[in-house]
């Protein structure tokens, strides 16, 4: 996703990324994050993120030009490269089996709307502020001036 150099491209890669997260929530049995991740995320998201990126009609020749993209991409792989290796040895030690039992009621919408609703409540509201705030700059910015 980082490496593709057209923005449309990025954008077809993200929504393999967020397939990928839905089949996450799939496979502990969360069915309702499941579903929202696909409609919300991969499907309402993803479509607005394409329509702007078409939107805004980006030529390649008005993308920068990025001679030294694949330098810091190695240099950046092999920065991360051990401590990935750390994780992954950490995670296969550990005993998944007794650990990676999710709870009963664990993404259902009782369970996602009582603690969206109680514990993550002003999160919550500070989030659709700064959605409503985007929205208007995003008109404001989009009026042609005449």
């Amino acid at each position: 996703m980082i490496s593709a150099h057209r923005p449309i491209d990025s954008a077809l890669s993200f929504i393999v990324t967020l397939v990928s997260i839905a089949a996450l929530f799939a496979l502990v049995n969360a069915t309702f994050l499941f579903v929202v991740q696909i409609i919300i995320y991969a499907g309402a998201i993803l479509s607005l993120i394409l329509f702007i990126i078409m939107f805004l009609n980006i030529k390649d020749a008005n993308l920068p030009d990025e001679k030294h993209k694949n330098k810091w991409l190695m240099g950046t792989s092999l920065i991360v490269a051990p401590f990935s290796y750390i994780l992954i040895d950490l995670i296969m030690r550990s005993d998944i089996a007794v650990n990676g039992i999710a709870a009963e009621n664990f993404g259902t919408i009782k369970d996602v709307g009582l603690t969206l609703f109680s514990k993550w409540i002003l999160p919550f509201e500070l989030v659709s502020i700064l959605l409503l705030v985007a929205l208007v700059g995003s008109v404001t910015l989009s009026k042609k001036e005449d």
